[in-house]
């Protein structure tokens, strides 16, 4: 029992840092769907995109550019943000907007489409091969644990993801809450044939979430690479599903649900992988994914949707 405290808290933050990533990319999920009822299924790839950016990012500055480290991980983080928002973007251009009055199967082949085709073309353009990322956040603080003599590690790349991670949360709650473009895009949320009415450009909303969402996964891919330490172009259609599955199991449509739903994966994915067996993580994170449908359809935030007539 003596180990188990240490133990625990030790995944509890391991969790926490990987959940965070859901967190960001499953936002770009929820909120295209909650705007337009739809599913980007290159999102995933968009994320990868911005792991890649920053590694180019990161390859142009150079490791040993004398720059002090916040600035080169700030300018790392800037670069794929507007980056992967031009990608957002054009994906929502290309993949969606002709196909707005469609079947909603059609988009959704579309978009499974667009996921590949990114795939393939970063694969061509930088290979399919694994790439080392240079580790530059090391070192770890040190937790002692009252009245034993563990102690709890926690390497600063894990505290930098959660903590940008909260203040990204934060700012987009309030943009979202408080901005004209923010009560907007809630307006298209409830009902986008009406707000199309009252004036607001739709077109021009939906455009907006697609570059917000492409945005946040930019940060996560940068952040992740900078954890792990390597990469390839496969990477984004793994986090691309889970981040779905967090999505879908905080209430689809819900950016507080995408929050709590990649937390609780990344919680459940780390404590099975520690406790049970690495090789059980995926079937305990989405069997726990069907346990909170069977009892709540709507996902854990999720409200039920109201049939308008």
């Amino acid at each position: 029992m003596s180990d188990l405290l240490p133990q625990l808290t030790q995944q509890l933050f391991n969790g926490l840092s990987l959940g965070a990533i859901y967190a960001l990319i499953a936002i770009g999920y929820t909120m295209v769907y909650g705007i337009i009822g739809m599913i980007n299924f290159a999102h995933g790839d968009i994320y990868m995109i911005g792991a890649y950016v920053g590694l180019v990012t990161l390859s142009a500055i150079g490791v040993n550019s004398g720059l002090p480290l916040p600035l080169i991980v700030l300018a790392m983080i800037i670069v794929a943000v507007f980056v992967t928002g031009v990608y957002g973007y054009a994906t929502e251009k290309i993949a969606y907007a002709p196909l707005r009055n469609s079947p909603r199967l059609v988009p959704l082949i579309s978009a499974i489409g667009m996921s590949i085709f990114l795939e393939n073309w970063v694969a061509i353009g930088q290979g399919a091969r694994d790439m080392a990322v240079p580790g530059l956040i090391t070192g770890s603080i040190k937790f002692h644990m009252v009245g034993s003599d563990f102690q709890v590690t926690v390497p600063y790349s894990r505290i930098m993801i959660i903590v940008v991670t909260v203040l990204l949360m934060i700012a987009l709650t309030l943009f979202i809450k408080h901005s004209r473009t923010g009560r907007a895009s809630r307006a298209c949320s409830q009902d986008i044939h009406m707000a199309n009415l009252l004036g607001i450009d739709t077109n021009r909303i939906i455009s907006f979430t697609f570059v917000i969402g492409a945005m946040l996964a930019a940060v996560g891919g940068v952040l992740i690479a900078l954890a792990i330490g390597k990469l390839n172009p496969f990477i984004g259609f793994i986090a691309g599903i889970k981040a779905f599955t967090a999505a879908v199991l905080g209430g689809i449509g819900s950016i507080p649900g995408a929050m709590l739903g990649g937390v609780l994966l990344g919680l459940a994915e780390t404590l099975a992988a520690a406790y049970i067996s690495s090789q059980y993580k995926d079937i305990v994170a989405f069997a726990l994914l069907v346990l909170v449908l069977l009892f709540r359809p709507t996902g854990l935030l999720g409200k039920p949707e109201v049939e308008k007539v």
